[in-house]
């Protein structure tokens, strides 16, 4: 079809017109900084462990004085986390030592207490002591000055442990963008609201909301705006007003009579990079620019407005935020559990039904009906299969890619 642009080139344009909306930092706590993304590398400020410790329950010697199995050492006191040795440790001498206690100054190994008896303070090993043996050294994790997450990095809870042992009280993020939501159509009504014959349940925008939430933004709920310019550009108003860093329309983006997302839009100034992707379901794709506010503008189907919030917003989301990831080929290696006929030149997110094969790999199942009004089978999809532009026929077994959901 003449005019359409490829998936691969509208999220390249997104991405990288995420990547350069202005972005805020902000410091917050270590222990509220999981889901964010980090502004600047980050350094530690302390050497972890700071000293050598113990990996092991057992008993801190000098390995020279057990160099054989039966080798008889006198134990002199013991080191606990927290509660170190205050002594040295001389020549036939050991400690009691537990996981994680500093070792004691003329020690170099640890002897786990399976390999060894003690009797009052009679320590005889049941195996040779080899140097370094069950010690962590100073510095054996990370060292001060050491740079280990970088700027870009959305943080993780390991991260967040990572950040915390480095030192580190508050770390620089950037700050949650601002995303206003907006449904459009005059068939639009709430969940329980009073609803006329020709009208429909508005759903869109939640479940869009439900699927940015994790990603640590500020949602405006704009609600629902009929099918006028009068209403369209109040509602633009409003997500002016609110500061939104992106406003997000759900229907009205096709080129129809009724159509009018996009030419309130133009009328009002706004740039426009593309309104067309070759892609099913989710042709009717916009995104630009109004003034300091992004506008992406999603197809009004159910199915067709989820898979492009999946597949084009939460990648815009991620580049506003800094994440060095944003835009990044998500999709995993399956095989194909069923035939499926040649495609045309758009590209296909089929909703499939995903298990694991014998080797690993997933195999890929129609979830249903594919028809982009189909929501209870977008439901019960666990992901999508990515059928590329002219891709021959595919039989049960054939190599695929797919797209995850949830």
């Amino acid at each position: 079809m003449a005019g359409l642009l490829p998936v691969e080139d509208a999220l390249a344009l997104l991405v990288a017109a995420g990547a350069a909306h202005p972005r805020r930092q902000e410091m917050v706590p270590v222990q509220q900084a999981s889901g964010r993304v980090l502004a600047a590398d980050l350094t530690a400020l302390r050497t972890q462990p700071p000293a050598a410790m113990s990996a092991m329950d057992g008993f801190a010697l000098r390995a020279s004085d057990g160099a054989a199995p039966g080798a008889s050492l006198r134990i002199i006191g013991e080191s606990a986390a927290g509660h170190p040795f205050a002594g040295t440790i001389g020549t036939g001498e050991a400690i009691r030592i537990y996981t994680g206690a500093i070792l004691p100054a003329g020690a170099d190994c640890v002897v786990m207490q399976e390999n060894a008896t003690a009797e009052g303070a009679e320590l005889r090993l049941t195996v040779a002591a080899q140097v370094g043996r069950h010690v962590r050294p100073s510095g054996c994790d990370f060292h001060e000055g050491q740079t280990l997450l970088s700027a870009g990095t959305r943080l993780t809870p390991g991260h967040i442990a990572l950040a915390g042992a480095m030192n580190h009280a508050e770390i620089p993020v950037f700050a949650r963008p601002r995303i206003g939501v907006l449904a459009t159509g005059d068939e639009l009504v709430l969940p329980g609201a009073p609803r006329a014959p020709h009208q429909i349940v508005a759903t869109n925008a939640f479940a869009a909301m439900a699927m940015m939430r994790p990603m640590e933004v500020d949602i405006v709920d704009l609600g629902i705006a009929a099918d006028s310019p009068e209403a369209l550009n109040g509602a633009i108003d409003r997500a002016l007003a609110e500061a939104v860093d992106c406003l997000v329309t759900i229907g009205g983006a096709s080129v129809g009579k009724h159509d009018l997302v996009r030419p309130v839009a133009a009328a009002r100034g706004a740039e426009l990079a593309f309104y067309k992707i070759a892609m099913r379901p989710g042709k009717p794709l916009n995104f630009g620019r109004l003034g300091p506010m992004l506008l992406l503008g999603l197809p009004g189907n159910p199915v067709s407005a989820l898979v492009c919030t999946r597949l084009f917003l939460l990648p815009l989301i991620a580049a506003m935020q800094g994440d060095a990831s944003a835009g990044q080929d998500r999709s995993e290696a399956a095989i194909l559990g069923a035939a499926f006929p040649a495609n045309d030149e758009r590209q296909d997110y089929v909703r499939v039904m995903l298990e694991r094969d014998a080797r690993g790999l997933w195999i890929a199942r129609p979830a249903g009906g594919q028809d982009s009004s189909f929501l209870s089978v977008l439901a019960r999809a666990d992901g999508l299969l990515i059928r590329p532009p002219h891709a021959p026929a595919g039989q049960p077994g054939d190599p695929a890619r797919v797209l995850r959901l949830g």
